[in-house]
């Protein structure tokens, strides 16, 4: 008689991810979560049910075989977990620290429906960790060269995923990247603190490896037109991102000591004014900064300020707590630093000194009313609640629209209401033959891993038509 197979126990919380103390890490710009170790990855993993239909995968944009990679961890089988998640990932190490896992894969989790969901986004960090720091990172075996030539255009996390899955089948790929270095908003927008550049970049040796070719300072609209490339290639993927930053439109916003988080970030992230004057790039330090928004980007804002020094941070956001868009651990991150939060405000100015000089802002106190066409309850202005916020410092991070600069020089290009290119969502598909577009070129400011998706898409959709009849 066949012996009784004994039910899995269940592990109904997850294990805590060790971070830096707050007092510690606002002192600093190095990573604040600091990854699982071995043992607590493995225990992690064994908390997966490994169901056999997993609602996870569907979750991820890029179709990653959750369940695959998670088992082969559970088994201490580190080499097959790297094999199994970087057949869909060109990013694994980045999608794990930045992916909103709680509404994607994490979110769909059956374990999740009575206890705490498996931890995949860490899980997926540990992995690609753990395969740099055994220091044999593998190239897939590649398709045989097709003859057919492609160029990318960004080389932010579209572009990076089309450029991997293309070269993989066999494609000439080459990149354009219109700044110095690669990533897009994963090396100019994001913090050290959250995303570390040498991540970015070892990533980024993994698809050089698969043979891409990048030129960087290379601005595809001004250095060589879309219609020029195509005189050279077969087929043109555009992911030039979202890097047209949006602002409030009211008084003062022209003053001295007002950024766009783009422009903030940018400084401190990517020239390095934080390290000033050992870099060239200067960054003002002031005593107390109003960040505006209440996405990621705001909060990447108002942690990097107290890390500059600051003695007050603070987000401005007219609606409330619970309608804010950030991620549920960054906002909790920025809590136990100290940022203060404002909530239901709205400025109505920007007001400067003699010298031209930020010294405060205007606002207005809200109340919550009916749900908008986004869902959210409309914030509504109390009235004759107006009031002065000192701050020597503002920050505007209320979003971004896609560079014009290659729809203004390709006509063709059919373009959306707020400048974004028109293309197929499943395919990347544009008006114009020859070309694809995906990620926030697309779509507007949206997620590492949506815009990964978006690649994944079009790549798909390439080689059928690079290699079809």
């Amino acid at each position: 008689m066949a012996e009784e197979k004994k039910p899995k126990k269940i592990i109904p919380e997850r294990f805590d991810m060790p971070k830096q103390t707050p007092e510690e890490r606002i002192r600093n710009f190095d990573e604040v979560a600091l990854g699982f170790e071995m043992e607590t990855a493995v225990l992690e993993a064994q908390r997966c049910l490994q169901c056999k239909k997993p609602p996870c995968v569907a979750g991820c944009p890029v179709e990653v075989p959750i369940p695959s990679f998670i088992g082969r961890l559970a088994e201490r089988d580190f080499e097959g977990a790297v094999e199994s998640l970087k057949s869909k990932n060109a990013l694994p190490a980045v999608c794990g620290r930045v992916c909103p896992q709680e509404d994607q894969c994490e979110k769909l989790c059956i374990l999740g429906k009575k206890h705490e969901p498996v931890s995949i986004g860490r899980l997926e960090r540990f992995v690609a960790d753990w395969e740099a720091s055994a220091g044999d990172v593998k190239t897939p075996a590649k398709a045989k060269p097709t003859g057919k030539k492609v160029a990318v255009v960004g080389a932010g996390p579209a572009g990076i995923t089309v450029a991997a899955d293309l070269a993989a089948l066999g494609h000439e790929v080459v990149m354009y990247e219109a700044l110095h270095a690669p990533g897009g908003v994963l090396i100019y927008g994001i913090p050290e603190f959250r995303l570390p550049k040498r991540i970015v970049q070892r990533e980024m040796e993994y698809v050089k490896r698969l043979g891409v070719e990048i030129h960087y300072d290379y601005v595809v609209g001004k250095t060589r037109t879309i219609d020029s490339l195509l005189e050279e290639f077969d087929a043109i993927f555009v992911g030039s991102g979202a890097g047209l930053p949006w602002f409030l439109g009211i008084p003062g916003e022209n003053l001295n000591g007002v950024y766009s988080a783009n422009e903030y970030l940018t400084r401190v992230n990517l020239m390095k004014g934080y390290l000033f004057p050992d870099f060239d790039t200067p960054i003002k330090r002031p005593r107390k900064v109003a960040t505006i928004g209440g996405g990621n980007v705001a909060m990447d804002c108002a942690r990097t300020a107290l890390r500059l020094g600051a003695d007050e941070s603070h987000i401005v956001y007219r609606r409330s707590m619970e309608e804010l868009p950030a991620r549920y651990e960054e906002v909790e991150n920025a809590e136990e630093e100290g940022v203060i939060f404002d909530i239901l405000h709205l400025p109505t100015k920007i007001i400067g000194n003699e010298s031209g000089w930020v010294k405060g802002m205007e606002c207005l106190k809200m109340k919550l009313g009916e749900p908008d066409d986004s869902g959210r309850r409309r914030p509504v202005p109390i009235e004759g609640s107006e009031f002065f916020l000192e701050a020597d410092a503002v920050v505007v991070a209320i979003g971004n629209s896609p560079n014009p600069l290659i729809t203004k020089t390709t006509p063709q290009l059919e373009t959306g209401r707020k400048g974004n290119i028109e293309a197929d969502q499943e395919t990347g598909r544009t008006s114009m033959e020859k070309i694809w577009a995906g990620g926030d070129v697309v779509t507007g400011a949206a997620t590492v891993i949506m815009a990964m998706g978006a690649g994944r898409k079009a790549a798909r959709s390439m080689h059928e038509y690079l290699t079809g009849p």
